[in-house]
């Protein structure tokens, strides 16, 4: 396997995984659970790059997965940008 796939690979699952060191320190931090706009970006950048590893893996069933997941996270990205405008709004 091409070096810089694997490299790819790694990369993009830790970035992945990230996403939950980023929402647990910040629900300790606020004592309850919360889900920070930072773990969506993670998501998708995680996804994204995952995604392009699938693909170069010729792998449909992690295809699939991937590409799934850049859609619900880019929609709870769009919910709390569209919240934040109408509660600036009004």
């Amino acid at each position: 396997m091409n070096t810089f796939w694997l490299c790819l690979g790694l990369f993009a699952q830790a970035l992945f995984s990230a996403r939950f060191l980023v929402q647990w320190i910040t629900s300790e931090r606020a004592g309850k659970s919360v889900v920070p706009v930072l773990f969506w970006y993670f998501s998708i950048a995680g996804s994204i790059l995952l995604l392009s590893y699938a693909i170069y893996r010729r792998d449909p069933v992690f295809i699939l997965g991937q590409s799934s997941g850049i859609l619900i996270y880019s929609r709870n990205l769009y919910l709390i940008r569209r919240e934040k405008r109408i509660s600036h709004a009004g």
